[in-house]
């Protein structure tokens, strides 16, 4: 049997963060009720005019200019023709000759092994509505539609057949996540849908450079699901393949629960479409002003900031890594970091404390009421040896519920480390009274059982010793 490679190339819908749809007034608002975001031009209701969302425009230029894309100077809106009943118009307004922006890509690395994956085009197009099968009474014998999706504005990215695996197409869908969201296009949020993928998916022989026939995984709304629904896919291209059956050119759905892809219908073309370009929408000419202050207003992109954190934080490449998740995340660092001039504990202290209480109370950098400002004096009272970092981690979790500073906290409740070695000796004295047979044991060249002491002076001391001195003291006592 021949060894087989997968070809795989996504397709990626990205919803634009404007307050109101792509051609008319209505809201964008996730979780209204349903058919209260709707109007004549939405509708697509005889006469109604669409006028281009300037502020979508402006989101999709953003766009393709942080994935490194060719913006053209003009581009023309067309109508996609094709009947669904969640479709009001029967006809869908997107971009097919003449796309907004062609070219760009983005760097993927997958288990140290980097790639570039190109991408096809960047095109504008509106959503269409949802269709609703269940939660009904009668759902048995009716589908509901809901049209308030209906005009959102999106961005469709397409990508080049150039990845050649499941876990490269994941990672390379999490990467164009973090851009789109980082640089305020798109709020990344796929259980409310807006953001899916589509992934186009065919094998050939190892060696063969003639495409295989690709089936499209539609609407898979996360990375991990993304993943599964094309190893699955390969496998079953291989197995089909290989008992002596064919390919075909189809639609399909990833079923979670399954873990399986299973038909839906035949792929269209892009000649079933009958793309005409639309009557009613001027095309779109992009001034070349216009696209300098779209690339002026651009933030640090997040591989430039990773390795800038690197370069002037000295930071490893995995702080670095996990602080650029998100941009506020690495703006929350950035500004610990300056506060303390302690960056290292900054990083430490962001990636443990604050991130793992982010996850406990299910909150977003953003709404942790601890400042860096905060954070920093508590790092610095670190760094004095005026507390130790156990010491720390409970004045952190005060200053997160009560608004209050370190040095307060510390002060008001007599948490200061304590060197002095008069008062420490009785607890070192009397955790020596408490432990002869660990002191024999260490005498006789069991140091492992050292920490263990240390331990029992700290609890004695409710944290406040110096370990140092601490350590300093038993060192003496046992000799």
């Amino acid at each position: 049997m021949p060894t087989y490679e997968p070809v795989i190339g996504l397709e990626i819908h990205a919803q634009l963060c404007t307050r109101t749809k792509i051609f008319c007034g209505c809201a964008t608002d996730f979780g209204a009720d349903p058919n209260t975001h709707i109007c004549p031009v939405c509708l697509g209701m005889p006469g109604a005019l669409p006028v281009l969302n300037s502020q979508a425009v402006d989101l999709a230029l953003r766009a393709a200019l942080a994935l490194g894309c060719d913006v053209q100077p003009r581009s023309v809106f067309a109508r996609k023709n094709y009947f669904y009943p969640d479709l009001p118009k029967g006809y869908q307004i997107s971009q097919y000759a003449e796309p907004l922006a062609l070219g760009g890509g983005i760097d993927v690395e997958v288990d140290g092994s980097s790639a570039f994956v190109r991408l096809t085009r960047i095109h504008m197009e509106e959503d269409a509505g949802k269709s609703l099968h269940e939660g009904f009474a009668d759902s048995d014998r009716k589908t509901y539609l809901d049209f308030n999706r209906a005009g959102t504005p999106l961005i469709e990215i397409v990508s080049e057949p150039d990845m050649r695996s499941a876990a490269q197409a994941a990672t390379f869908f999490e990467r164009l996540c973090q851009v789109l969201v980082w640089i305020g296009v798109n709020d990344g949020n796929m259980d409310e849908g807006s953001l899916r993928c589509d992934a186009n998916v065919s094998v050939r022989p190892v060696g063969q450079s003639t495409l295989g026939t690709k089936a499209e995984v539609k609407n898979v709304n996360s990375f991990r699901y993304l993943q599964k629904a094309i190893e699955y896919e390969i496998g079953r291209q291989i197995d089909l393949i290989e008992h002596g059956g064919r390919v075909v050119q189809e639609t399909r759905l990833f079923d979670a629960a399954q873990g399986k892809t299973y038909s839906m219908r035949s792929k269209e073309e892009a000649h079933d479409y009958r793309y005409f370009p639309d009557p009613d929408l001027p095309t779109l000419v992009v001034a070349a002003g216009r696209l300098a202050e779209a690339r002026a207003a651009l933030p640090e992109l997040p591989d430039a900031r990773r390795a800038r954190l690197m370069t002037q934080y000295g930071l490893p490449a995995y702080d670095a890594d996990l602080l650029t998740q998100s941009r506020e995340l690495a703006d929350y660092f950035e500004a610990t970091a300056s506060a303390s001039g302690l960056p290292k504990a900054a990083s430490n202290w962001v990636m443990g404390e604050v991130l793992r209480t982010m996850k406990e109370r299910a909150v977003p950098i953003t709404a942790v009421p601890t400042t860096p400002t905060a954070l920093a004096g508590l790092l610095r009272l670190v760094d004095a040896g005026t507390i130790s970092s156990t010491v720390a981690k409970d004045v952190f979790a005060t200053m997160y519920e009560s608004g209050r500073s370190a040095d307060e906290i510390v002060e008001s409740q007599g948490l200061a480390q304590v060197s002095d070695t008069s008062a420490l000796e009785p607890h070192v004295a009397a955790v020596l009274a408490a432990h002869p047979d660990v002191v024999e044991e260490i005498r006789a060249g069991k140091d492992r059982k050292f920490q263990f002491l240390v331990g029992q002076v700290m609890k004695a001391s409710r944290g406040k010793a110096d370990p140092k001195v601490v350590t300093d003291l038993l060192t003496r006592a046992i000799g």
